[in-house]
């Protein structure tokens, strides 16, 4: 009998590998960064054939290192960044295009026609989500507009549509030669095309953005009812093992975490950080600001449904300390650095690089750090810049609390950033509620390997998962209310800073 089960994460600055037991535990990984391609100003782009060679090259390494082999994995998961865009040629595998990011503003002027005529009311209620630059329906139409001959390839069936966990998959089993052309449920909810009842593709939605029905991805369940196909032996895995869970990444670390009961909820840092409350089986439409999703489907069982913040800007805007200012040498250090001074001295930085995601929805903001005298230091900088992270997910917190009436006991963290005690203490005293990070913080990766595993039975229920959750690192807050309060209202005097900077069409 196989005795793991593996996972792709293909993430937003890098893929990983890992193999879990089924403790749950990690007993294998391997991880490597991909170029951030960045045209002009708001434009970020990933190469698709760098991504599937990043893949290929994590998948052999990590099960190369610990002496596994295909004999070994029970089943795959692919958990990806979602709203990404890949569009390829079903004939040679060559994309058409480099894959637009998720942070890709250039579709601001298709959003904002969205709103102007009304479709995006329509959009709201039948997606779950706003029109705005951060899914993938407006790329698409990018590109079929933007790249000749696109459109007429399309129309003719020879162009392929998939977010990351779709170009995975159609590689890993057999690409031009019968690679399967699927996507889940989680994934399908961030093109702003699938309706959140039907769970399937939407004539009028299609309309809306003039894509062929044609090119997309069947959609299934997130957790197999029947392996959504096998990998093939000339392939990274060098033998044949049943493909089983798709997630998108923040979907899969909500089922990393276990939040399977209504009302728990996860909070991901990562490039953004995104956090998600569980609604149960209940379409809960959001008044505040907020996007209604799919958590997870599994097998033949109704889809659950989440309430989600999503904030474009945290962990990269440490990056972009370290990569763009120099101040830091590494992400590690940006918490040496901010463990300098006490507090922000009235620094404050609001990162709205791409604009505000959730709850504001403003893709007329840029970023700015406001507060500024000739006491501040690069570590003040540092400060504002974790404080931003845990400011910006109040705001959610708040939101979610408004619409589902919900007031979080505890929040559940993970993701890179979490590594930083000092960031992870502030959020607590921000919040004004624990916080809590699980023994294996890689809970994305985890997810999709939960649902793999659960569709070849390699574990038994989600009461099984529930037991293989362990605590790590508990932080509670040490802020008075009163601290609390008067950092929060600075924190929105900052943010009305960046408001109607940049233009719309």
């Amino acid at each position: 009998m196989a005795r793991y089960v593996g996972a792709i994460d293909q993430g937003t600055t890098s893929t990983r590998f890992m193999v879990f037991d089924r403790d749950g535990l990690p007993v294998a990984s391997h991880q490597l960064e991909h170029e951030q391609v960045l045209p002009r100003a708001g434009w970020v782009e990933h190469n698709p054939v760098e991504i599937w060679e990043r893949t290929s090259a994590v998948v052999q390494t990590a099960l190369g290192k610990a002496g596994l082999c295909a004999g070994d994995l029970s089943a795959v998961g692919i958990t990806n960044q979602r709203e990404t865009t890949f569009v390829w040629d079903r004939r040679t595998g060559r994309p058409v295009h480099n894959a637009i990011v998720w942070q890709d503003t250039r579709t601001d002027h298709i959003a904002a026609a969205l709103d102007r005529d009304g479709r995006g009311d329509v959009i709201r209620h039948r997606a779950g989500l706003p029109p705005a630059t951060y899914f993938s329906g407006g790329k698409l139409q990018w590109i079929l507009e933007q790249v000749p001959g696109a459109r007429e390839a399309a129309e003719r069936g020879d162009l392929l549509f998939g977010t990351a966990d779709t170009w995975l998959l159609w590689n890993l089993t057999g690409g031009t030669d019968g690679g399967v052309h699927l996507t889940d449920v989680t994934n399908a909810s961030r093109t702003m095309l699938m309706d959140l009842e039907t769970l399937d593709w939407d004539e009028e939605l299609l309309g809306f953005f003039g894509v062929p029905r044609q090119m997309l991805p069947t959609i299934r369940e997130s957790s197999a009812l029947e392996p959504y196909g096998v990998t093939r032996r000339h392939g990274p895995f060098a033998g044949e093992v049943p493909i089983t869970g798709v997630l998108g990444d923040q979907q899969a670390a909500t089922v990393g975490q276990v939040c399977f009961a209504p009302g728990e909820a996860k909070n991901t840092y990562g490039t953004g950080n995104f956090m998600l409350l569980n609604t149960g089986t209940e379409i809960v439409r959001s008044g505040s600001g907020l996007i209604t999703t799919p958590a997870y489907r599994f097998g033949d069982e109704p889809c659950v449904y989440a309430l989600e913040g999503s904030i474009a800007v945290t962990g990269s805007a440490v990056q972009w300390l370290r990569d763009q200012l120099g101040i830091i040498s590494g992400a590690s250090q940006s918490e040496v650095l901010a463990a300098q001074v006490p507090d922000n001295g009235g620094v404050y930085f609001v990162p709205a690089f791409s604009g505000l995601f959730a709850p504001h929805w403003r893709s007329d903001a840029r970023g700015a750090i406001v507060g500024l005298s000739r006491y501040n230091t690069n570590a003040h900088v540092a400060r504002a810049t974790l404080e931003a992270i845990c400011y910006q997910s109040r705001d959610v917190m708040e939101a979610m609390t408004a619409d589902s009436g919900v007031h979080l006991e505890v929040l559940r963290v993970d993701g890179g950033v979490t590594a930083n005690s000092l960031c992870m203490q502030i959020q607590a005293d921000v919040l004004g509620v624990p916080v809590s990070r699980p023994v294996v913080p890689e809970t994305t990766a985890l997810g999709a390997a939960y649902a793999a595993g659960l569709s070849t039975g390699y574990w038994s229920s989600t009461d099984e998962l529930r037991q293989n959750w362990r605590e790590d690192t508990r932080w509670e807050p040490q802020w008075s209310e009163d601290q609390r309060a008067e950092g929060y209202a600075q924190w929105h005097k900052a943010v009305q800073r960046t408001l109607d900077w940049v233009e719309v069409p």
